[in-house]
Parts: C-alpha cells; sequence; structure tokens
C-alpha cells in the first residue's frame, strides 16, 4: 500500500469517526425531537376531534365552528413546529426574527387578501347572514351557498355561481331578505280614472284575502298611492312567510288583473293627450 492510499484511508477515517461523534452528540436530540412531533402531531388529532364535538353538540354554526377549529389546530401546528426546532438546537430569538420578516413581507403583498380574511372573520362573528338565507349585496343577489375566509358562494335565481369577496362584502350595505320570517310586498296597481275606485280596491282585498299564502296577521292594506298622469295607482301590500313570498307575489298580481278583468276595472296604458290647432 502506497502514501497516497494510507493518507486516503486516514481522511476517511477522520471523517467517520466525526459523523459518528455528531451522530451520538445529536442522537438524543433527533430521537426527542422526533418523538415529540409524533406524540404532539397524534395529540393535535385527538384535541381536534373533541373540539368539533363540543361544537356540534353546542350547535354551533357550521362556518365560525370550521373557522375556530382551523385557527386552533393551526396555532398548535406552529407552537408544535417552534418546540420541535428548538428541541434541535435552534435558537428561539432566530427563529422568530425569521418568522416576523417572512410575515411583514407576505402581508404587505396580500394587503387585499388580508382585507378579505378580516371580512371573513366579521361576517363569521356578527352573522349578517347565514347560509341558506338570500342575500343582495355589491349589485348581485343570491341565495348564500357558503361562507369561506375570503370570499363567499353565492348562487343566483338563474343558477349562476357567484363569488363575492368578504372584504368588500363587509365593509358595504347588505340586505337580507331572509333574515326576518315574514315580508311584505309593495305593489302597484294602477286603475282608470273612469273605473270604481271602491270597487277596486274590494275586488283586491277580496283576492288577498282569499289566498292561502298571504297572512291574516299583518292583515293586507289597500291604499291610493298616487293620482297620476294616466292612472289611480293603489298601493298593494300584502304579507306572507319569507318562504312563500315570491309564489305569492306572483300569484296577487295574477289573480288581481284575472278579477279586475271579470268586472271592468281598467288597468290603462300610459296615455297623453294631443291638441292640435289650427291656425
Amino acid at each position: 500500500m502506497n502514501e497516497i492510499e494510507k493518507e486516503s484511508i486516514n481522511y476517511l477515517q477522520k471523517y467517520w469517526d466525526y459523523a459518528i461523534t455528531v451522530l451520538m452528540e445529536y442522537s438524543p436530540r433527533l430521537i426527542s425531537a422526533l418523538l415529540i412531533f409524533l406524540i404532539g402531531w397524534y395529540a393535535i388529532k385527538i384535541i381536534k376531534r373533541v373540539v368539533t364535538k363540543i361544537m356540534i353538540k353546542r350547535e354551533m354554526e357550521p362556518t365560525l365552528s370550521k373557522f375556530l377549529a382551523d385557527i386552533l389546530i393551526w396555532t398548535l401546528k406552529i407552537l408544535l413546529f417552534v418546540t420541535v426546532i428548538s428541541r434541535l438546537g435552534v435558537e428561539n430569538s432566530s427563529f422568530v426574527a425569521i418568522i416576523g420578516a417572512a410575515g411583514l413581507a407576505v402581508g404587505l403583498s396580500l394587503q387585499g387578501s388580508l382585507s378579505n380574511f378580516a371580512g371573513g372573520v366579521l361576517i363569521i362573528m356578527f352573522k349578517p347572514f347565514k347560509v341558506g338565507d338570500f342575500i343582495e349585496a355589491q349589485g348581485v343577489s343570491g341565495t348564500v351557498k357558503q361562507i369561506q375566509i375570503f370570499v363567499t358562494q353565492l348562487s343566483t335565481v338563474d343558477n349562476q355561481t357567484i363569488f363575492v369577496p368578504n372584504g368588500s362584502l363587509s365593509n358595504n350595505n347588505i340586505i337580507n331578505y331572509t333574515y326576518a320570517t315574514t315580508r311584505r310586498a309593495d305593489l302597484t296597481i294602477g286603475i282608470s280614472y273612469s273605473s270604481n275606485i271602491k270597487k277596486a280596491k274590494e275586488l283586491a282585498l277580496e283576492v288577498m284575502n282569499n289566498h292561502p299564502m298571504v297572512l291574516k296577521d299583518p292583515e293586507p292594506m289597500i291604499l291610493v298611492r298616487d293620482l297620476a298622469d294616466s292612472s289611480i295607482n293603489l298601493a298593494v301590500r300584502p304579507w306572507a312567510k319569507t318562504e312563500d313570498f315570491f309564489v305569492m307575489r306572483s300569484d296577487i298580481l295574477e289573480q288581481i288583473k284575472l278579477k279586475f278583468d271579470e268586472n271592468n276595472i281598467v288597468i290603462p296604458f300610459p296615455q297623453r293627450d294631443i291638441h292640435i290647432k289650427q291656425s
């Protein structure tokens, strides 16, 4: 064996001895860190299961319960990660500084997303609407299908899906049509000046009183709203349960029109008299 081969074997032996030394020194840390990770991960799963069951028993709103559970689980995972890293010998101060710098950079680049996140938190906390409600906001209307952290999913009456950012949704007006259990229809029906107002009001009231979806309390109302250019406008105001509103509204309009036709109550077209003056 020549000198070069002997020198190479000596280098290999030194590297091997160094690797064994490092392994012996750090193996307790590696083993303990691995045990902490496995035990902590299993504990987080158990905590998630227990918290979910508690929220279900207390009948919390599904979106809120899922959001709170996710926040708790991610917080526990971050704490577990920090604990494992610390056990491996990484200083907490350096690690926290790195996370802070990364968080600042991400926050500056995701200002819009953070605004939507904050809006989602506000919607979930204060509940201006819930899944299944019919709302109007941001120039669109539809049934709420899902409230996510960043967007709210709506389904329109013609079955289109709309995703509205929670930031703009929480900072503007929201009309919740299903928040109350009852709803009033404000209908305007015009009759000609030659028609009998009293008779027209009696017929419209009869239609509302005979409709099964029109509530007796509050009782339906009908009154003269305007003496317009071409018609006498009657304000027809029946109440219905929120879920029956649209069917009731359509039925009342149709049945009043048919009732007026049967009794010679005229619903006029817009008219304008033109006088021709001969010179």
